[in-house]
């Protein structure tokens, strides 16, 4: 298995990675391998943090239905306009067209009707803005290109609104909403929203490298709390699995009918992939197979994978190569050869 991580670092040129797996809701595998900073010489440690870039995006969906269990918010909720949760907080209204019809449910599938994860991604621009300058920007300058519900597009976008939903229905800031009542009762207690600059590392946190002239100290990761915001370590991100759903003598987080709903694809989602996004995870199998998510920034390359036969799983590195989808891919596919080195375990 280490010798699994090694061939993946060398032939990407991975600094550090920390990966950790548990089966059954016990901890079966952790390792570290590389460098944390290679100025000060730090191997990477168990409690080294990482960015999780989209990783967030499951913890910002299991949040929104804490809140939905609890009769605070519906997935039919609109988000714009008189009748929505944020109402018109944000940009002038009247909004442009669609806008108003933006429901919670659009903005977790990915079925907005626009503001998509390509060039025009509002989320890597104008970084010295805050939420509010940002958001209002967006809805009177990117207009949305086809109805709600209709098309699915990767937006960014879209998970910056929820966790400005989830404050508004709080009055918490999102983070602590979070840490509160999701990771406290997972016993997580070291995940934070990253800082920006080298300069803003949070204690124990590994420092990021750049490949083909990307720099992961120039873009407002704070500003992406609930999109690709968190710090973790992958143990902490394996708690976390284990407790969503529940696992030997683990309570879950969440109720059986709300994973049903959390984890049921979107309709707009390509049908002919294996692999769907639903609300906040890829899915196989409408839910009843693999879970999972990657998350991609700069510096960054991670996944974090609960699968049908008891296992949980994350591996985090400190930096990314283009195409950034092949090392991606390559960082899945290797814990998975790593779990097939026991054959006793049958993953």
């Amino acid at each position: 298995m280490a010798q699994i991580g090694r061939a993946f670092m060398e032939k990407y040129s991975v600094p550090g990675m920390s990966v950790s797996i548990s089966r059954n809701g016990k901890f079966v595998y952790e390792h570290q391998w590389g460098m944390a900073d290679k100025k000060d010489a730090q191997l990477v440690q168990p409690i080294s943090l990482f960015r999780i870039a989209s990783v967030t995006k499951p913890l910002t969906s299991v949040a929104i239905f804490t809140l939905i269990e609890k009769g605070r918010l519906n997935l039919n909720d609109k988000v714009f306009g008189p009748s929505g949760v944020l109402g018109t907080k944000y940009g002038k209204a009247p909004y442009r067209q669609y806008v108003t019809d933006v429901t919670v449910d659009h903005l977790l599938t990915h079925t907005s009707g626009g503001w998509p994860n390509d060039s025009t991604d509002p989320m890597f621009r104008f970084d010295s803005w805050d939420h509010a300058k940002l958001i209002s920007w967006t809805l009177e300058s990117l207009p949305l290109t086809s109805p709600p519900g209709q098309n699915w597009a990767y937006s960014n976008f879209g998970y910056c609104l929820l966790g400005r939903v989830i404050e508004e229905v709080t009055g918490q800031p999102y983070a602590d909403y979070v840490q509160e009542n999701i990771l406290a009762g997972c016993g997580i207690r070291d995940m934070r929203i990253a800082g920006n600059k080298l300069d803003q590392r949070a204690p124990r946190e590994v420092e990021y490298y750049g490949q083909y002239s990307e720099d992961p100290y120039k873009m407002n990761v704070t500003r992406m709390d609930s999109h690709g915001g968190w710090l973790a370590t992958p143990s902490d991100l394996v708690i976390f699995l284990d407790h969503v759903a529940g696992a030997l003598n683990i309570p879950s987080l969440l109720k059986p009918q709300t994973i049903k709903i959390m984890t049921t694809p979107s309709p707009a989602y390509p049908p002919s992939s294996p692999g769907k996004y639903a609300r906040g995870w890829m899915v196989r199998n409408n839910g009843a197979g693999n879970w999972w998510h990657n998350g991609s920034l700069p510096g960054s390359t991670t996944i974090m994978v609960r699968t049908s036969t008891g296992f949980s799983w994350a591996a985090l590195t400190n930096t990314r190569t283009e195409p950034s989808d092949e090392i991606g891919g390559a960082l899945d596919q290797m814990v998975w050869d790593m779990v097939h080195q026991v054959p006793s375990w049958a993953a």
